[in-house]
């Protein structure tokens, strides 16, 4: 089950936030992590933020944080990878969004081939400038003639009578 962050959900997203970063950064000095960790903790709380719920265990295995159209990160907690959590996360930001940008780390090759495999492409290179390491900015669109027939609608002002 995916649904939006409750504030009862703050530490168990927030120590996924942090496992995730490191686990999936070992280039980045861990105490870059920990340093930001009561920040993030903090921003959690104020951000369009959904959590993916274990059932059967009643427990959150992962989440996707969004500002906007942008993806700060989709995270899931390690034993639960490769799972399709994060796809599913995925998925349903797709459902309501027509366009989804993101950064992601070069170095981070496995989460830039499963951006790749959801449709997502590189449209830009730059340097990170809290930790100097390259990144990619990616976007991914709609490109079903549903979400076309929209995006016409709300640019050119069409309606249907």
């Amino acid at each position: 089950m995916i649904r939006r962050l409750q504030k009862t959900d703050i530490d168990a997203v927030s120590g996924i936030w942090l496992d995730a970063n490191r686990d999936a950064h070992d280039f980045i000095p861990a105490e870059y992590w920990e340093s930001n960790f009561l920040p993030v903790k903090e921003m959690l709380l104020q951000t369009e933020v959904y959590v993916y719920i274990d059932e059967c265990k009643n427990e959150i295995e992962g989440f996707v944080g969004l500002d906007q159209e942008y993806i700060a990160g989709i995270f899931v907690r390690k034993e639960a990878r490769s799972k399709g959590i994060g796809k599913a996360l995925l998925d349903f930001i797709k459902e309501k969004k027509q366009e989804l940008t993101l950064n992601v780390y070069q170095k981070n090759e496995r989460a830039v081939r499963f951006y790749e495999r959801q449709g997502f492409q590189i449209i830009d290179r730059s340097i990170d400038k809290s930790t100097a390491e390259k990144e990619y900015l990616m976007r991914w669109s709609c490109k079903c003639s549903i979400c076309k027939k929209e995006i016409m609608k709300i640019k050119y002002g069409l309606y249907d009578s």
